[in-house]
């Protein structure tokens, strides 16, 4: 037999690319977030490295490849190692408070049906970013009759069933920022069970360029935000924002440390057209985020997320 023709010998350039997907997809916290922040781009990416196994099986088919269709199966099990527990069902848990974050964005025309959205998620809490000096009075007026509680700092807000006994500025403004950049909120809420400190941030946004993924003002706005929550003595804190990167993200780490939450499924946010990627987030510590889902579109380029919170529970 002539072993050029032997399907353990033909698609070895395909087997290769299935190991090597395999090993980013089961090692990509190894992957160091330099050369263009490296981590950070694989993380961004990672859900959808999924798509290649479909893609490297027919290849495998085509080739006739007995090897590229056994090496298909290593990213399939990587994969589903990494996001198998994410995509088990949630089943239902109780909870006291729902909280809607939304990055309105400051381009966003449409106040009132983008309010009407958000309030059918019957939310306790609201969140907004990329709040405007033209458009904070219209969304002030939208949603006053429905909270009693608000507090703004920069271009970021909170809307509140409960009282808000305390509200003061965080500055997470990394080096080389203009000073008018105000984008990080403190509050505390008075809940029917307790206080509990409740952050809304805006981290700088990433792009991707020849040089990679430019993300280093929002690893630097994350590391001072991170500092914030873990001096913060309340027992219950809660963040809700846009982050500008998924859970996985290395760059989020010194956030993600501090507060968390369970993952279920793939709670994609933008861009809002056709969701890639997840960059609205609500997190907790000392509390639990039960559910987290994303509502339809408004005018925004994000589409929001609604979570319901337990104060009964928490790490």
């Amino acid at each position: 037999m002539d072993v050029d023709r032997s399907p353990w010998r033909r698609g070895r350039l395909l087997a290769l690319t299935a190991a090597l997907i395999a090993v980013v997809i089961g090692l990509h916290d190894l992957v160091p977030n330099r050369w263009g922040n490296l981590g950070s781009l694989v993380a961004t990416s990672l859900p959808w490295l999924g798509l290649a196994v479909p893609l490297l099986f027919l290849g495998a088919v085509v080739r006739r490849s007995a090897l590229a269709a056994l090496l298909a199966l290593a990213p399939t099990i990587a994969w589903a190692g990494v996001f198998g527990p994410q995509l088990m069902p949630a089943g239902s848990a109780a909870y006291d408070l729902t909280v809607v974050q939304h990055n309105v964005a400051d381009d966003n025309p449409d106040v009132g049906r983008t309010v009407e959205l958000l309030l059918a998620a019957e939310p306790d809490i609201v969140a907004l970013e990329e709040l405007t000096s033209e458009r904070l009075p219209q969304y002030e007026a939208a949603l006053g009759p429905t909270f009693e509680h608000h507090a703004t700092q920069g271009t970021v807000g909170l809307w509140s069933r409960y009282p808000i006994t305390e509200h003061t500025r965080v500055d997470i403004r990394p080096t080389g920022i203009h000073a008018s950049w105000d984008r990080c909120l403190r509050t505390v809420v008075r809940t029917p069970d307790g206080d509990m400190a409740v952050y809304v941030a805006h981290l700088p946004s990433v792009r991707l360029g020849p040089r990679g993924l430019a993300a280093s003002s929002r690893n630097r706005s994350a590391e001072l935000l991170g500092e914030a929550i873990a001096a913060d003595p309340a027992p219950r804190v809660l963040l809700a924002g846009d982050l500008n990167g998924n859970l996985l993200d290395p760059g989020l780490e010194p956030v993600t440390e501090q507060v968390s939450r369970k993952e279920h499924g793939f709670r994609l946010s933008f861009p809002s057209a056709f969701p890639v990627v997840q960059l609205d987030h609500v997190l907790a510590r000392g509390a639990d985020v039960t559910d987290l889902k994303v509502l339809p579109r408004s005018g925004s380029d994000h589409r929001p997320v609604a979570a319901h919170v337990s104060l009964r529970g928490g790490q």
